[in-house]
């Protein structure tokens, strides 16, 4: 025994390092059998999965260049983080963009900006930019709403992001005079920092859940009347990053508290179902949406991404035969984000936003319907250019979910699935979400928003318009391909964007509708 202290008290450290990594070794060799690299080639075969693992933070930072990376490049990340600290955000030397590449966007500049007169509110308040629309207006709900805002956070829910990142996103719209959509995780406590919200649910109806799984209208009712806060309700049909396909929260980011909120079990994966229980077709749907709006005299609108046409057609038929329908539609893309999806879902089911939208737009202006809805355009639009062509393809407000995230500190890891995001926002670890300083992220969220409202501002004023509404599809180009180099967007769509009832910015300061947002 006095031998092998003695031994142990006069071996070096290099000694020590070589009988670890024996141990090692052995370890690779003869116990583990589930990695082939690492038995064929021990102690060096681990090498090779740290390498693996760092890979995407290796290529984000040090191999690719400022424009390739995905779902954001680098540029475009910098642009919302200075944007966010209210940094300079300018860039030097020109574009090193390749303006003549397919899906480039140029935006037609007038002659003659429009000038805004000494007493107009863009002049007092550079970033004042509500939505031209007042939701709900048409058909005369109780609640009517007018966005504050036309830029705001789209559905992200408590659960999939973390207590802090959304006690700071609400607290941020708060000061920016947006709204903030709960997503389908229910509304919790950290969704009342002063806000405005869009109340999500989907098909876990989370919030409003009965104990037998189903939509609870008496649920949604007593929700409604204990939070003003909730200034109108969205039904999600499905999303641009998992179009029919519930939704996944994996167990391990399951608390007491989201299970409370939830109404499902402590560390078990949430698995929604791919459809509704509340309704199984058009004409059901349409019968939700009057109840709910009966019942709680808000707005109601429904999310969804756009494939085949068929029901949506059957849907405007249904409006124009009866006057009644959706106060708003949220259209998301295929490349927009979430926290979980199969990455066959998330490559390939549902079409691209511009394609997406621009279909199902022609739906309801065919049947001349578009003055009846407020169009909510989702899927990487959190950009002034993006959303001056969403604009004159006809959209009211942008909702974005990853530059918001981006905002508060977001560094794209992607392992939002994992738990283990490493800024706190898209993890329920707590010493995580330690790092995020609310009242300062709060500012950030905002101050993005103000910042991209006056950039989007100065955009629509050097089109020669005073608002984003009156953009035309002839105001904004895209390359289309090799031999038809460039044409307007009603060219390349297929259609004439309708007018939007404006009579100007200062109408729309005065609007009753617009609630406290001259104070925020």
């Amino acid at each position: 025994m006095d031998f092998i202290f003695d031994f142990l008290s006069h071996t070096s450290w290099w000694m020590w390092v070589l009988i670890f990594l024996l141990l090692v070794a052995l370890w690779d060799i003869f116990i583990q059998r589930t990695h082939t690299i690492k038995h064929n080639f021990p102690i060096v075969g681990h090498l090779r999965y740290w390498l693996e693992s760092i890979g995407p933070e290796m290529r984000q930072y040090f191999v690719a260049n400022n424009r390739e990376e995905l779902p954001f490049n680098r540029i475009e990340r910098g642009w919302i983080y200075a944007s966010a600290k209210k940094e300079n955000n300018y860039e030097g030397f020109g574009t090193d963009r390749d303006i003549y590449a397919h899906q480039h966007i140029f935006i037609k500049n007038q002659m003659m900006a429009y000038a805004a007169p000494e007493n107009h509110p863009n002049t007092i308040d550079t970033s004042f930019m509500p939505c031209a629309k007042v939701i709900g207006a048409y058909n005369k709900r109780n609640k009517p709403y007018r966005p504050g805002s036309i830029i705001n956070v789209s559905a992200m829910s408590f659960g999939s992001l973390s207590a802090a990142a959304v006690e700071a996103l609400n607290g941020g719209v708060h000061k920016a005079g947006a709204y903030h959509n709960t997503g389908e995780g229910g509304l919790s406590p950290y969704h009342k920092q002063g806000g405005d919200v869009v109340f999500h649910f989907g098909t876990g109806y989370f919030g409003v859940r009965s104990k037998d799984g189903n939509f609870s209208i008496e649920k949604l009712k007593i929700l409604v009347d204990e939070n003003p806060c909730i200034k109108a309700v969205e039904i999600k049909l499905s999303q641009g990053a998992k179009p029919g396909k519930g939704g996944v929260l994996p167990g391990a980011k399951i608390t007491s508290e989201i299970a409370e909120i939830r109404g499902v079990e402590v560390g078990k994966d949430v698995l929604s179902p791919s459809t509704h229980k509340a309704f199984s077709n058009v004409k059901e749907l349409m019968q939700l949406i009057e109840t709910i709006a009966n019942e709680t005299g808000l707005p109601v609108g429904i999310k969804g991404a756009i494939g085949k046409l068929n029901q949506w057609e059957e849907l405007a038929d249904i409006m124009v035969k009866t006057g009644k329908g959706p106060d708003f539609i949220t259209v998301d893309g295929g490349e927009g984000g979430t926290g979980a999806a199969p990455p066959s879902f998330a490559d390939h089911v549902s079409l691209p936003w511009v394609h997406g939208f621009s279909r199902l737009y022609k739906v309801f202006l065919d049947r001349k319907l578009t003055d009846r809805i407020v169009f909510i355009g989702s899927g990487k639009l959190g950009f002034p250019a993006k959303a001056a062509m969403a604009f004159a393809m006809g959209v009211d407000c942008i909702n974005v979910a990853r530059e918001a995230m981006m905002s508060i500190g977001c560094i794209q890891a992607q392992i939002c699935h994992t738990n283990r995001c490493p800024t706190g926002i898209a993890t329920q670890k707590k010493w995580l979400q330690n790092g995020i300083n609310v009242p300062l992220k709060s500012d950030r969220l905002a101050q993005y928003f103000k910042t991209f409202r006056k950039e989007f501002s100065e955009i629509t004023h050097a089109a020669g318009y005073e608002h984003p509404c009156q953009f035309t599809m002839e105001d904004v180009q895209v390359n289309v391909d090799d031999i038809d180099l460039n044409r307007n967007l009603a060219s390349t769509y297929g259609y004439q964007k309708a007018v939007v009832s404006f009579t100007g910015v200062q109408t729309l300061y005065d609007c009753p509708h617009l609630g406290d947002i001259k104070n925020k």
